[in-house]
């Protein structure tokens, strides 16, 4: 619905997403789209915007874990608890392509800002509704936060040290799925748009997203009627695949393939291993787990971390450090990659950021734009995409619609 920029920045560019979201599922969804070249116009509450602007810790002042999931959008400030809010965030709704929203299901009905009364006015409206339990079912109107989803959807019970109590995972992946389910029911339905001209309204439940996430773990436990356990580092069914000692360091090592194994054994002098009747499939060195695995480690173990990482980069056997976070985003391949770039913040100058990770070789990206303050853009936005003079803003702003 706008024109593309002069600079091409993603194949969005020109899709213009209203987002209502808060904390991290929406969020997370609006900054793939974001990425992607669509642009943002993120609607925040007066006062606190955003719940995350509150969250420790702060850099100056502003959230860190705001900073991380809200770059390349724009902040305007509406009150929905007043009736000229609402008409703005209507007029707003109708020149969008895309509405994103995590409200408890029925809240954005009782605002007057729900699927059908907006697409009345706007037909070609893709309404992505994220909620934890989704729009139906017994559960529909329940609280839900990352560490329920993940309790309730059966990722939590299989993370953990084996014959340990399970625990969390430690990316919040329970609501991280909403970005990620949230943006292909987007896509898919912009494509539908090209060929109906009509828009949809989406349910995005995060119990059901990360329950999609399983993969093989359903099938297994209906193949042996039990609940998987946590299996720790290692593979469930792949062995030798885990973390292995090393002087100086931890190394991680996957053998998915007998072929990996054979290779594995040659680098640490364990030859006479390759063909071993005890060792020489899958399924044998799954059932032979703690002894394949202590001979693999009683050889990882004598050499320093470097001299494994060559011999085993020599042979080709898939492995990696463990790296901590500012390892990771430090590592030479990171940086040749641009993964984290410099951004000009409104209010805390230069800071650091996670470039978006999808690239489009042959076209120019800009680096995104900082996360915005709390209402950088609201004048912007009621100026350029309303036709909201001066005094007609200052006017809302003096009676606190927006700020």
């Amino acid at each position: 619905m706008t024109d593309a920029p002069s600079e091409w920045a993603g194949p969005l560019s020109g899709i213009r997403v209203l987002d209502f979201s808060r904390v991290l599922a929406g969020p997370a969804a609006s900054l793939a789209l974001a990425d992607l070249g669509a642009e943002i116009i993120k609607v925040e509450p007066p006062g606190t915007g955003d719940d995350t602007r509150t969250f420790p810790p702060f850099s100056d002042g502003h959230s860190v874990y705001f900073l991380g999931i809200n770059r390349g959008k724009k902040s305007i400030v509406i009150d929905l608890k007043t009736a000229d809010g609402v008409k703005l965030a209507r007029d707003l709704a109708a020149k969008c392509d895309i509405l994103i929203e995590n409200y408890r299901p029925g809240v954005m009905d009782r605002l007057g800002l729900g699927y059908d009364t907006l697409s009345a006015t706007n037909p070609g409206l893709i309404y992505c509704a994220i909620s934890g339990f989704g729009m139906t079912g017994p559960l529909r109107d329940y609280p839900s936060f990352d560490i329920v989803t993940q309790a309730m959807s059966g990722a939590f019970s299989v993370n953990g040290e084996r014959g340990h109590d399970p625990t969390r995972l430690g990316l919040p992946m329970g609501d991280l799925v909403g970005g990620i389910n949230g943006p292909i029911g987007i896509l898919a339905a912009l494509y539908e748009r090209t060929q109906t001209g009509k828009g949809r309204l989406i349910d995005v439940s995060l119990l059901d997203g990360l329950m999609g996430l399983l993969a093989y773990l359903p099938q297994i436990a209906w193949h042996s009627g039990e609940n998987p356990k946590p299996q720790g580092n290692p593979h469930p069914n792949l062995v030798p695949y885990g973390v292995f000692p090393a002087r100086g360091g931890l190394m991680v090592i996957a053998c998915l393939t007998n072929d990996f194994w054979a290779r594995l054994c040659r680098a640490l002098g364990l030859d006479v291993y390759i063909d071993d009747p005890r060792y020489d499939t899958l399924e044998k060195r799954r059932k032979t787990r703690v002894e394949v695995d202590e001979l693999i480690g009683s050889k990882t173990s004598l050499h320093s971390f470097d001299e494994l990482d060559a011999l085993l980069t020599e042979y080709q056997v898939p492995h990696a450090p463990i790296l901590g976070i500012l390892d990771a985003l430090a590592q030479p391949h990171a940086v040749a990659r641009e993964v984290v770039v410099e951004a000009q913040h409104k209010a805390l100058g230069p800071i650091r950021i996670v470039n978006r990770p999808i690239k489009f070789p042959g076209a120019p990206q800009p680096i995104p734009t900082a996360p915005p303050v709390l209402g950088e853009h609201t004048d912007e936005i009621l100026g350029e995409l309303l036709g909201l003079d001066a005094d007609a803003i200052a006017a809302f702003r003096a009676a606190k619609t927006v700020a």
